[in-house]
């Protein structure tokens, strides 16, 4: 018998390892079966290189419960260890086995997982005595048990074992009894182990017998030794690949695309990453990326491996050149992050412009799912970007698919104005901004639809990257001036005129919460819409970015800006204007006399260089005796307007036709519709 204790420099290291090192108990059950995939990874190179010439039998990794003693046991039939390896690998804390064995065979090894010599300490999170019994591989060696209670205390004694391996029987802490439920072992099991390269087996598979589940003859097998991205991509077929996604994402939508990650230089890396279905929003759901390394499920926060745009993906990425922390718990700041994170840029840009070079028909018909990726990619990742604008879509009215090279020769003929400039006329909503659309299209422009919530950021972006390029909502102003070709003729009004105009259709827009408009005249053809609405294309644009942009929040509270655009030429605008001549002249001359009198008098006052007190004095009873005339003025022209209908209808259908008209106006005009026809 020998007894000792064990090399550390404190004896608080258990406390550390309990409280500190591993962030959650759970990772226990990992570091226990990774080290018996360790160990009987390390049995097959030793075989492969002749170096043990025996049966390598039926190599498992085996998971038993005992509820009644308490006890979790791993089982495995590698290497095994003699009394020496013990005191060498377990009493000497942070000797790492695994590393000094890599070093040895690191051209003939096996994948070996443990990188730190501390995984099997995490066991003393959760029990209250551990304990070793293994049988070494080496001719004449001798079956020992290692015991320690979970101080720096053990106990090494000679046993009777005649299997070659390792079993460890953990017995669990009164304070852990979750950890000797079948259902929580399990749920552990295909967390952590799913895809070791070594079959682990729990118990017996169950199936449903007399109405209740029964154990099988069957041994319950808990992982896929060969997942498919260990595959060549040559190997597998798209139903491998789907198969294989369904086993990651039970219930969801097949994938869109994937890209089979396989490099072996200046790192190692392999993976399957996956488009899901967006159905159109972005859906920033991250962890559905996992991380593994060697198969070893690490984490599902893959930030800094993966680019901020790719967390919306799912998938697998196995790496041993991830650099994790002391506990594989979670990533380590590192360069070869980097190279890692720029590859996967390149490669799945690579992978989707080979796409739509090659099967160009599914690309597109699979746009409206991908696009939200794509967009979101060019938005947060330049690189990408640069790559995506050779595949990137547009689509327009009629269905049609363009890149953005394909669409530029389109309407470069039609749609460039007179200062040079392209001008992309877009959509975010072809049926309510229906008749905005078929007035550009009957004008022979094309008009895109962008119709998902990063349409601001997006079309700013490809502003900034086009030459010489402007979008344009088709709702933000009159089809002729979408795009300027040449200097257009002023509306002949006198200012009269025009406040009167302005007054009389003002008074009668019906109020509509956090909504601003703006009256403006247009000489346009007489056969032209006689009022439309549009909407300020710049302030639309702020407040649209406001929503996805928490810095610029201020623009959310700012009233939606419209222009009421009255057509001057239209019949029925010359004639309202005219009957408002002929009923109001009579009322509005006298003020409108006096009020230029008293303009005169503020002019003067004003262009005083030396004023007095009294001048001042003088100047803001002027200037109260303007207000109160401009008042009186707009009450007479607002109460004429109210005997007019046909002003409140002109102006209901333009904001019915912007789908602005709701509620109590909605029913407003529709009464005023049916009087009008009386």
């Amino acid at each position: 018998m020998q007894k000792g204790k064990i090399g550390v420099t404190t004896e608080n290291i258990f406390p550390v390892i309990k409280k500190f090192l591993y962030s959650d108990h759970d990772i226990f059950l990992r570091e226990m079966v990774s080290n018996a995939i360790d160990a009987t990874q390390k049995l097959k190179t030793l075989s492969s290189c002749g170096e043990f010439k025996g049966e390598l039998g039926d190599l498992r990794v085996e998971i038993k419960l005992d509820k009644e003693a308490g006890t979790l046991t791993i089982s495995d039939k590698g290497i095994g260890m003699t009394a020496d390896d013990v005191d060498k690998y377990i009493n000497q804390i942070a000797f790492s086995g695994a590393e000094e064995f890599l070093e040895k065979y690191k051209d003939s090894a096996n994948s070996i997982i443990g990188h730190f010599g501390l995984g099997f300490y995490s066991a003393f999170m959760v029990s209250k005595k551990v304990e070793i019994r293994t049988l070494s591989w080496k001719d004449g060696a001798k079956a020992i048990s290692w015991v320690c209670d979970g101080s720096p205390e053990f106990e090494i004694n000679e046993i009777e074992k005649t299997e070659r391996g390792t079993d460890i029987v953990l017995y669990i802490d009164d304070e852990c009894k979750e950890f000797l439920e079948k259902e929580k072992i399990e749920q552990l099991l295909k967390k952590y182990c799913k895809f070791l390269p070594v079959p682990i087996v729990f118990g017996k598979r169950q199936e449903w017998k007399d109405g209740k589940m029964a154990d099988t003859d069957d041994d319950n097998v808990i992982n896929d030794v060969k997942p498919a991205w260990t595959a060549q991509p040559t190997e597998l077929k798209d139903e491998d690949y789907i198969k294989f996604y369904h086993e990651l994402y039970p219930g969801e939508d097949d994938p869109l695309f994937w890209i089979h990650l396989n490099v072996d230089y200046p790192f190692t890396l392999t993976g399957i990453l996956y488009f899901p279905k967006f159905k159109n929003n972005l859906d920033l759901q991250q962890n559905k990326i996992q991380l593994y390394c060697n198969q070893v499920f690490v984490t599902d926060s893959v930030e800094g491996v993966v680019p901020e745009f790719m967390m919306i993906m799912r998938g697998v990425i196995d790496s041993p050149d991830i650099p994790l922390n002391v506990s594989r718990s979670y990533l380590q700041s590192d360069a070869n992050v980097k190279k890692i994170s720029s590859y996967i840029t390149k490669k799945v840009a690579s992978q989707l412009e080979n796409i739509f070079k090659n099967r160009r028909n599914e690309f597109e018909e699979k746009w409206d799912d991908v696009k939200i990726f794509i967009e979101y990619g060019m938005l947060t990742d330049d690189k990408f970007c640069d790559s995506a604008m050779k595949f990137a879509l547009m689509s327009n009215t009629e269905g049609k698919r363009f890149t953005l090279d394909e669409y530029k020769q389109l309407i470069e003929a039609t749609q460039t104005d007179k200062e040079g400039n392209l001008v992309y006329l877009y959509t975010t909503d072809k049926t309510a901004q229906f008749s905005h659309v078929k007035a550009a299209t009957d004008k022979g422009y094309d008009v895109l639809v962008i119709d998902d919530q990063l349409t601001s950021p997006f079309i700013g972006l490809l502003e900034r990257k086009l030459e010489k390029a402007h979008f344009v909502r088709v709702d933000s102003d009159i089809v002729d001036n979408l795009i300027v070709k040449e200097e257009r003729k002023a509306v002949e009004m006198t200012e009269s005129e025009r406040n009167t105009m302005t007054t009389l259709f003002k008074s009668q827009i019906p109020t509509i919460e956090k909504s601003d408009f703006l009256v403006t005249f247009e000489s346009l053809a007489e056969t032209t819409t006689p009022v439309q609405i549009t909407q300020n294309e710049y302030q639309r644009r702020m407040k649209d970015m406001a929503k996805v942009q928490p810095g610029m929040a201020f623009f959310g509270e700012y009233p939606d800006s419209y222009n009421l655009i009255l057509n001057a030429n239209h019949p029925v605008l010359k004639r309202i204007i005219a009957d408002a001549h002929a009923a109001l002249d009579k009322t509005l001359a006298p003020i409108d006399t006096e009020l230029s009198a008293v303009n005169e008098r503020i002019k003067t006052l004003r262009d005083k260089k030396d004023a007095t007190d009294d001048d001042k004095a003088q100047l803001k009873n002027e200037e109260s005796q303007a207000e109160q005339l401009r008042d009186k003025q707009n009450r007479a022209i607002a109460d004429y307007a109210a005997t007019v209908p046909q002003i409140g209808q002109l102006i209901d259908i333009a904001l019915l036709g912007n789908n602005l008209l709701r509620g109590e106006q909605l029913d407003n005009f529709l009464k005023r519709s049916i009087d009008l026809l009386k």
